[in-house]
């Protein structure tokens, strides 16, 4: 089974993330956590150049960075890590790029799924949550220094969130999550969904 959590940030994404690890972890679940961009060597100084420099960098050079940590991570532990046969749980994975650098970014988004499915190899999450809030509401429970990408206008991020919105409205794999409620009442309902989805591959 592979999961994902994507949305702007300031959503919880992270932290739902890591509460269903632990939640999978507790039940005797082999987990693999991954967090995108970044889990492997190559994606950490991918990371850094991406998020911790401040040279601009033109939109397809961070998209084809992004997608190259991503290859990196389906060839080292996704992909691995489902032929065991393990729960594999990814802080974002590649909805972030069609939306981030196609619907906001302004790549052609098509392009960009054809490119991605080279990169991953054609895997894909079974079932990702895209936590919703809106754009000033999650900004403004950030307090951490801004990295390069959340530095960007809140035009930016308000065509982020719409293009979220948009994706997850055409993919049955995705389920959109209000961000608006309590830490523990979005875990339940996403341990919910994720029972779900097993009971439905055991049918």
């Amino acid at each position: 089974m592979f999961v994902s959590f994507d949305g702007i940030d300031g959503t919880g994404k992270s932290t739902q993330c890591r509460l269903l690890v632990d939640h999978l972890r507790a039940q005797g679940r082999p987990v693999v956590h991954c967090v995108e961009p970044g889990t492997t060597a190559v994606g950490q100084s991918i990371r850094h150049l991406l998020l911790h420099q401040r040279h601009d960098m033109a939109a397809r050079t961070e998209a084809l960075l992004f997608l190259a940590a991503r290859a990196e991570l389906v060839e080292t532990l996704v992909r691995p890590a489902l032929e065991r046969g393990d729960v594999v749980v990814s802080d974002r994975f590649m909805l972030s790029t069609l939306v981030y650098q196609g619907h906001a970014g302004g790549l052609d988004v098509d392009e960009l799924r054809q490119v991605g499915a080279f990169a991953t190899r054609g895997i894909a999450p079974d079932l990702t949550f895209v936590l919703d809030l809106p754009v000033a509401a999650a900004r403004a429970r950030l307090t951490a220094t801004p990295d390069r990408m959340e530095s960007r206008p809140a035009a930016y991020f308000e065509r982020v969130r719409a293009g979220f919105l948009a994706e997850a409205g055409r993919d049955a794999k995705c389920r959109i999550i209000d961000a608006s409620r309590t830490v523990e009442v979005i875990h339940r309902e996403i341990v919910g969904a994720v029972d779900e989805l097993e009971r439905r591959s055991r049918a």
